[in-house]
């Protein structure tokens, strides 16, 4: 039996304090490697991106760690039924990039999903970390 995706909308109901409450989560698990990019057959585009601009894992950590507030676009609950209750978060951060040799300047496209390992402790899976695919508008800009 094959599960429905769950329907859903942005959710846009947060202040600037609620962003930068859970910024300073995510980069906490950050720093403590908590966290991981999803690189599996779903997510080609991330694998892409990160090979595209030789992303080592310094890099990333870089990026995630300069997400500010204003770079937050809105937030939707996770479409797998089974983690219907999650709330991914989206960002947009503009960033200078190298491409085998040229610096440019990149919109990323960001989405990220704070949940709990088994025994209970926080962790962070970013789910989207590629080159901004759609257009999208800052909730605080």
């Amino acid at each position: 039996m094959s599960e429905q995706l769950v329907e859903t909308k942005k959710l846009l109901d947060f202040s600037p304090d609620d962003i930068k409450t859970y910024l300073k989560v995510l980069k906490s698990l950050v720093l403590e490697d908590k966290y991981t990019i999803s690189r599996n057959s779903n997510r080609e585009e991330n694998k892409q991106f990160i090979e595209d601009y030789k992303i080592d894992s310094r890099k990333e950590k870089e990026i995630l760690m300069n997400l500010e507030f204003d770079d937050f676009c809105y937030a939707v609950n996770n479409k797998n039924p089974k983690f219907a209750h999650e709330v991914l978060y989206v960002f947009n951060k503009e960033y200078e990039l190298d491409r085998w040799g040229e610096l440019v300047s990149v919109d990323i496209y960001i989405k990220t999903n704070k949940t709990q390992t088994m025994n209970g402790e926080e962790f962070m899976i970013i789910v989207s970390f590629h080159e901004r695919n759609m257009p999208s508008k800052y909730l605080f800009r």
